[in-house]
């Protein structure tokens, strides 16, 4: 009979160890439990934010590609620019010059002008005074008949 009461004690014993022992795993359990729960709310956030981010990527890489192609753009019409500019100026120093070569030659020409004025007043003045000169004759012949 002791032997059976001390087999007794000592089952209650480890029963009550095993309780604690269980009351102690269910209390980590339930920590673990509320541990695992915050994490798969943080796993869901964080996969939240991974597809907004993704989103943002998308954008992002949308408006990279569509600024390449902006830039590109902006690069041709820059290169045509730079030809249209060469061809204007080009163009200018062909015009400037044609234009110096013109008022060289109004100048030239506005003194052959000037030279032939002079002329032409020169030889009025010869006709003039030639023209006196039959008339004096004639009114000398005249008055001689």
């Amino acid at each position: 009979m002791d032997a059976l009461e001390n087999q007794l004690k000592e089952a209650r014993f480890l029963a009550e160890e095993a309780d604690k022992k269980y009351d102690e795993v269910a209390r980590k359990l339930a920590m673990v439990e509320a541990d695992l729960e915050r994490a798969e709310e943080r796993a869901e956030a964080g996969e939240s934010k991974i597809v907004e981010l993704e989103e943002e990527l998308r954008v992002v890489g949308n408006n990279l590609k569509s600024l390449e192609v902006s830039e590109e753009k902006a690069n041709q019409r820059e290169e045509e620019y730079k030809n249209q500019i060469k061809t204007l100026t080009t163009r200018l120093k062909e015009a400037e010059a044609r234009a110096e070569f013109a008022e060289r030659s109004v100048q030239k020409l506005q003194k052959e002008v000037d030279r032939l004025e002079d002329e032409l007043v020169h030889e009025k003045e010869k006709y003039k005074y030639i023209c006196d000169d039959l008339d004096l004759t004639f009114t000398e012949l005249i008055e001689k008949n």
